[in-house]
Parts: C-alpha cells; sequence; structure tokens
C-alpha cells in the first residue's frame, strides 16, 4: 500500500517535473506556467540563466537551514530530556555566516552585472525602430526607412469587450481576445535591432515578454533598448505601466521573420500599397493565426 503510494507521488512529481520543463521552453507566458520563459533572444536567456542560477543558489541555501532546523527540533527535543546550550556569542560562527553569505552575493552579483551591462549596449545596431506611446496605442517609426504607423488594438477585441452581451464562446472564437493588434511591429530576425522609446502624454512601459526586456516610454525623455530574435514567431506583450482607463488595452504583436521576407515587406510598405501577407513563419510562439488587418492610419498629432 505505501509502496503504490510512494509510486503514485513519484509519477506526479515527474509530470510536474516535465510541466514546468514545457513552459520554460515557451516563449510567451501562459495560463497557470511555474517558471519564467527562456524567451527568443539573447537579452532573455541571459536573465533565465540569472533568474535559474539565483533559484538554485536560494534552494540549496534553504535546504541546508531548514534540514538543520529539523535535524535539530528532532534529535534535541525536550521530550528527550536535551539541555540547550548557553552562550553569548562564538567569534568563529559569526565569521563563517559572514563571509559565505559575501561570497555567495559577489558570485552572484558578477555575472549579473556582466548580463546588465551588456542589456545596454546597443553598439553595432543594424537597424533602428523608434516606439511611442500614446494613450492608449503604440507609434512605430523604421528610422531611416520612411516607414512608419500606429498599431491599435483589434476592432474586434474592441466591439467585443464593450458589449454586455458577449458569451464566452465568441471570446473563445476571437483566439487572441484584447492580445490582437491591427498592425504589428513586423521584425527580422537574426538582426541586433535598437530601440528608442519614448512617448507623446503620460507615462508608458513597452514590454514584450520573449524579448527579455521591459523599457518606461517617458514624454521628453529617449530611452533605448536593443534585441537580436533568435526564432521566426508571433510574440505578444502589452503596455506595463498604469497609463489611464484603457491601459489594459494596448496590446503589443512583434511578428519575427526571416530577414529576405523583412526586407520585402518593408520594400512593400515603402511603395504605398498594402502588403501582402507575410508568410506563416516556421514556428510560431503562440498557437494563433489570426489574420492581421494591414489599416493606414495617421499618427496622432504631438498635442
Amino acid at each position: 500500500m505505501q509502496a503504490a503510494r510512494i509510486k503514485q507521488w513519484g509519477a506526479g512529481l515527474a509530470l510536474w517535473a516535465i510541466s514546468a520543463s514545457a513552459f520554460a521552453q515557451s516563449a510567451d507566458p501562459k495560463p497557470w506556467q511555474l517558471n519564467m520563459g527562456r524567451g527568443v533572444t539573447p537579452t532573455a536567456q541571459n536573465a533565465y540563466e540569472a533568474h535559474m542560477f539565483v533559484l538554485w543558489v536560494c534552494v540549496v541555501i534553504g535546504v541546508l537551514v531548514f534540514g538543520a532546523m529539523g535535524y535539530a527540533i528532532f534529535k534535541f527535543r525536550k521530550s528527550k530530556g536535551a539541555v540547550a546550550s548557553q552562550f553569548s556569542h562564538n567569534t568563529t560562527a559569526e565569521i563563517i555566516w559572514t563571509v559565505i553569505p559575501v561570497i555567495i552575493l559577489v558570485v552572484m552579483a558578477f555575472p549579473a552585472t556582466t548580463k546588465l551591462i551588456e542589456m545596454y549596449d546597443v553598439r553595432d545596431s543594424e537597424m533602428t525602430v523608434k516606439v511611442t506611446g500614446y494613450q492608449w496605442m503604440w507609434g512605430y517609426e523604421y528610422i531611416g526607412e520612411d516607414v512608419e504607423f500606429v498599431s491599435r488594438m483589434d476592432r474586434e477585441s474592441d466591439r467585443l469587450r464593450q458589449n454586455r452581451n458577449t458569451t464566452r464562446a465568441e471570446l473563445d472564437a476571437h483566439g487572441a481576445y484584447l492580445l490582437e493588434v491591427d498592425r504589428e511591429l513586423v521584425l527580422p530576425t537574426d538582426t541586433k535591432i535598437r530601440f528608442v522609446i519614448t512617448a507623446d502624454d503620460v507615462i508608458h512601459s513597452w514590454w514584450v515578454p520573449a524579448l527579455g526586456f521591459k523599457q518606461d516610454a517617458i514624454p521628453g525623455i529617449v530611452n533605448e533598448a536593443w534585441t537580436e530574435i533568435r526564432e521566426p514567431g508571433i510574440y505578444r506583450g502589452q503596455c506595463a505601466e498604469l497609463c489611464g482607463k484603457d491601459h489594459a488595452f494596448m496590446p503589443i504583436v512583434v511578428r519575427a521573420v526571416p530577414r529576405a521576407a523583412f526586407d520585402q515587406w518593408l520594400a512593400d510598405q515603402r511603395g504605398g500599397e498594402a502588403p501582402p501577407p507575410i508568410a506563416a513563419p516556421a514556428a510560431e510562439a503562440p498557437a494563433d493565426d489570426a489574420a492581421t488587418a494591414q489599416i493606414d492610419v495617421p499618427a496622432p498629432s504631438a498635442g
């Protein structure tokens, strides 16, 4: 009986471990995700590695500390007649529990600092995209390419959210409710892309988890970031700074495509004609293939 129960527990733990590993591999966050995602950029990978390193350091420390506590509580319990030692200080112990934490912190801080410096190094970028936050939309400009547009939440999501009679079936049928946009930000893979990020009205924050960074968009200030997407796909994000009543309705959709497909898309955009739909990438991050309407919307005025 006990052996069967142990086997059941073992199977449950194995299933949990497999699920956690699967979630860790995914690019976009998933419901009930148990761990940080690896993402699809060097920045995201660095953040994941730093996170896992610190996590395992904490696990080891936790096992040692709580193991020692449990052993002491059980071994030297009062019912066994144990008598607690009485002492005011111990120089050796104090040196040990001061030096060891310092060493651990230095070991954690060095790689984290190195990765943080690399994360803000925008040198040698191959292209620049300007991101401007508005209430409640995003403006994108491909610097030097004469291509810019505004990206809003798609009209179907907006209709569904404002209709009090919307059913769960309608939301499920949409596939990407509140996460879809009318125009995606199309970016090339295997290209170092510099972002310059600002805002027109209030503070926003441009965040796509799979890209591994979140950067504030502040009026009058230009912040920089960079990314290099390694895998074609669709990656979703949102505004991550409370910016007004429709803050929750500022989705971001990045479509990463091979460089040749991006160059063709860019040429079509410059030609002033509605570009043909971009072929679906080899491996999309989320399992949805909702079409993206290409609607030219004039950028909002600076006022």
